[in-house]
């Protein structure tokens, strides 16, 4: 089985809306470190929001888990801020896992807290969709917390439909076909 390489065409540079220059590219194993302080330094809410449990950190095995990436089956990217006198800071990180269809996705993203509002989520989503779209997948899900009322808006303002779980009323599930219909039609018919 081949492992495929680190995506080196997913990285990028852009500007937020305040002009903050930053770095997005997929995460690596040497991030791991950043990771766990990313994941500590967000609030019980937002951590509450992106786990749906009240952890306080990553577990080792699951730090591995979110770092060690196989890029065929999942992605995750990671939005830099390059500090010259301080360590990079991670302001977000976005990931999805495939089904094993490998047609459909399932995505979660977290934004640092000091750094909400600032347009990231919108970007991360969209480098998300197009590395999503890259892999051939064809309708990126997730669960949302029914209280998690800003992430709602990001999904509705992306495209998402939202419904409530049937089964629990705390969750909302959100769906988004990632190919246009025209895509999805020449894919099939030439399939």
């Amino acid at each position: 089985m081949a492992i495929m390489p680190y995506p080196h065409f997913l990285e990028t540079h852009t500007d937020l809306k305040d002009g903050t220059s930053v770095f997005v590219r997929p995460l690596r194993p040497e991030d791991a470190q950043m990771v766990q302080n990313f994941v500590r330094n967000m609030s019980d809410q937002s951590r509450y929001n992106r786990f749906m449990s009240s952890i306080k950190q990553l577990s080792q095995n699951v730090l591995v888990r979110f770092t060690q990436l196989d890029y065929d089956r999942e992605m995750a990217l990671v939005m830099i801020k390059q500090n010259q006198d301080t360590e990079d800071e991670i302001l977000a990180i976005a990931r999805y896992t495939t089904d094993p269809d490998m047609e459909v996705c399932e995505f979660a993203i977290s934004v640092s807290d000091q750094w909400q509002g600032h347009g990231i989520g919108m970007i991360m989503m969209n480098l998300l969709f197009d590395a999503a779209r890259h892999q051939g997948l064809h309708t990126m899900r997730g669960e949302i917390l029914t209280a998690n009322t800003g992430m709602q808006k990001l999904t509705r303002k992306l495209g998402f439909t939202i419904r409530k779980d049937p089964e629990d009323g705390s969750v909302c599930l959100v769906e988004k076909p990632l190919l246009a219909a025209a895509e999805s039609t020449s894919a099939t018919t030439a399939g």
